[in-house]
C-alpha cells in the first residue's frame, strides 16, 4: 500500500499527516457541535427590523448560523496575508506550535462555558473566531511546508492525501458529535477538540526536519513584502483565476451552515439525522479521494477542474430541492466528491506555480478566497433563508455557482487547456 501512497513513506510527512487528521476530526466535531449550539439556543425566535417603514421579520436562527460565516472570516480577512508572510519570514513548523497553542486555548474556553451552562451565543462568537484567527497564521505555514517535507516525486500524492484526510475527519467527526449531542453536553465535544489538537503538537516536536535557522534570518515582515505576494498572485494568470473560481463556488453554494434547519425542518429528522446528513460531503470527499490518491497524476488539470466546480454547483442545486433524505444525501455526498476533485486540482497547480521563497504568502492571499469564500458565503446563505427560507438560498447559490464557473472558463482559455507540469516551481 505504501507504493501506492509514496508520501507516507517519508517519516516526518507521516507524523504531520497522522497528527493533523486527529485534529481535523476534532474540528469537525467541533463545527457540528456548534451549528447545533446555535441552532438550539435561537430556535423559534425571530428578529424584527424596521426597513423604510416596513417590518422585516427574520428567523433568528438562520440568521445566527449565517453569523457564524461572518465571525470566521473576518479573523481571516484581517490577519492571512501576515500570516502568510510570516510563513515566508519564520519558522513554519514554529508557526504551527503556536497556532495550535492558540487553538486548544478556545476549544478549552468554549468547552468551560458549555460546561458551565452558558446561554449567550457572543461567547461562542468570540471562540470561533479565536480559532480562525489561530487558523490565519497556522495554515499558511502548514501548506507552505509540505514541499520541504516531501519530494517532488511525491508531492500530488502528498497533496491528495492531505485532502483524502480532511474529508475522513470530515465524515467521523459529525457523525460522532451527532451522536454525542443527543446524549452529552456539547462541552464534551469541545473538550475532545482541545485534546486533539494535542496530537499535532506532539507530532510537530517529534519532526526531525528543522526550519527554524533558514527562515528566522529570511525575509522581513512588512506591507512590502505582503504586497510583493500580492502582486505574485494577481500577475500570475493560472493561480488567479483557479482563486476567482474557488471563490465563487464556496461564496454561492455553503449549504453547510443551514444543515441544522434542513434536517429538523424539511427532513423531518433528529440531532442524530442531522449528524449522519452531515457525513455525506465527507463521504463523497472521500471516495473522490481514494481515487485522486491512488492515481499517479492528473493530467488535464484545467479541464478537470472546471468539470468539478460545475458539477459541485449543479449537485448543491438538487441538494436544496430534495426533500427525500436518501435523495438530500446522495445529492450531499456529490457536493463533496466534486469539492474534493477541485481542491487537489487547485492546490496542485498553485504550489506547482510558485516559488518557494513565496509559498506562505500565496496562500495566505488563497485563504481569503479559500476559506473567505465559504464564510461569507455562510452569511449570505443565512440572510437569504432567513428573508426567502433555506430551499431557496440553496437553490439559488448551485445554479449562480453554474453561470460564474461558465464565465471563468470563458474569461480564462489558459486555465481550460491546462496540463499538468512536472515539480514544484522552486522546490
Amino acid at each position: 500500500m505504501l507504493q501506492r501512497l509514496p508520501a507516507l513513506q517519508h517519516r516526518d510527512f507521516r507524523l504531520l499527516w497522522l497528527g493533523q487528521f486527529a485534529s481535523f476530526v476534532g474540528s469537525q466535531m467541533q463545527l457540528t457541535a456548534v451549528n447545533w449550539d446555535i441552532f438550539a439556543l435561537l430556535r423559534g425566535r425571530t428578529i424584527t427590523w424596521e426597513v423604510l417603514g416596513a417590518s422585516v421579520t427574520l428567523a433568528a436562527d438562520a440568521l445566527g448560523l449565517g453569523a457564524l460565516g461572518l465571525v470566521r472570516v473576518l479573523p481571516i480577512i484581517a490577519f492571512a496575508l501576515i500570516g502568510g508572510a510570516l510563513a515566508d519570514a519564520r519558522s513554519r513548523r514554529g508557526l504551527m506550535l503556536s497556532a495550535s497553542v492558540a487553538s486548544l486555548s478556545c476549544a478549552a474556553a468554549l468547552t468551560v462555558l458549555a460546561l458551565c451552562g452558558n446561554t449567550a451565543v457572543w461567547p461562542i462568537y468570540l471562540a470561533t473566531a479565536g480559532i480562525a484567527a489561530a487558523t490565519a497564521f497556522g495554515n499558511p505555514a502548514r501548506q507552505a511546508l509540505l514541499p520541504n517535507i516531501v519530494p517532488r516525486e511525491h508531492f500530488t500524492n502528498a497533496v491528495s492525501l492531505n485532502t483524502l484526510g480532511m474529508q475522513i475527519a470530515s465524515i467521523v467527526g459529525p457523525a460522532v458529535a451527532g451522536a454525542l449531542i443527543g446524549v452529552t453536553n456539547v462541552g464534551v465535544i469541545y473538550a475532545l477538540n482541545a485534546l486533539s489538537f494535542l496530537c499535532v503538537i506532539v507530532a510537530l516536536l517529534l519532526m526531525t526536519y528543522r526550519d527554524d535557522a533558514r527562515h528566522a534570518s529570511g525575509n522581513a515582515v512588512s506591507l512590502q513584502a505582503i504586497g510583493e505576494g500580492l502582486r505574485f498572485v494577481f500577475r500570475s494568470p493560472m493561480i488567479a483565476s483557479t482563486m476567482l473560481l474557488d471563490f465563487f463556488a464556496t461564496f454561492f453554494s455553503s449549504a453547510r451552515t443551514m444543515l441544522p434547519i434542513i434536517a429538523a425542518e424539511i427532513l423531518r429528522t433528529d440531532a442524530a439525522g442531522y449528524g449522519l446528513l452531515s457525513t455525506a460531503s465527507a463521504l463523497g470527499s472521500v471516495i473522490a479521494g481514494l481515487v485522486t490518491s491512488l492515481r499517479r497524476e492528473i493530467q488535464r488539470q484545467g479541464a478537470v477542474l472546471i468539470g468539478s466546480v460545475l458539477i459541485f454547483g449543479a449537485a448543491t442545486a438538487l441538494f436544496g430541492m430534495a426533500t427525500n433524505f436518501v435523495l438530500s444525501y446522495f445529492c450531499f455526498a456529490l457536493t463533496g466528491a466534486a469539492d474534493t476533485v477541485s481542491t487537489v486540482v487547485r492546490n496542485i497547480i498553485r504550489q506547482m506555480h510558485t516559488p518557494d521563497a513565496l509559498r506562505g504568502r500565496m496562500v495566505g492571499v488563497n485563504m481569503i478566497f479559500f476559506i473567505g469564500g465559504p464564510q461569507l458565503g455562510e452569511l449570505e446563505a443565512g440572510l437569504v433563508a432567513a428573508a426567502f427560507g433555506v430551499s431557496f438560498s440553496v437553490v439559488s447559490g448551485g445554479i449562480i455557482t453554474v453561470l460564474l464557473t461558465l464565465w471563468v472558463a470563458a474569461r480564462f482559455p489558459m486555465l481550460r487547456g491546462y496540463r499538468a507540469v512536472a515539480q514544484p516551481a522552486g522546490a
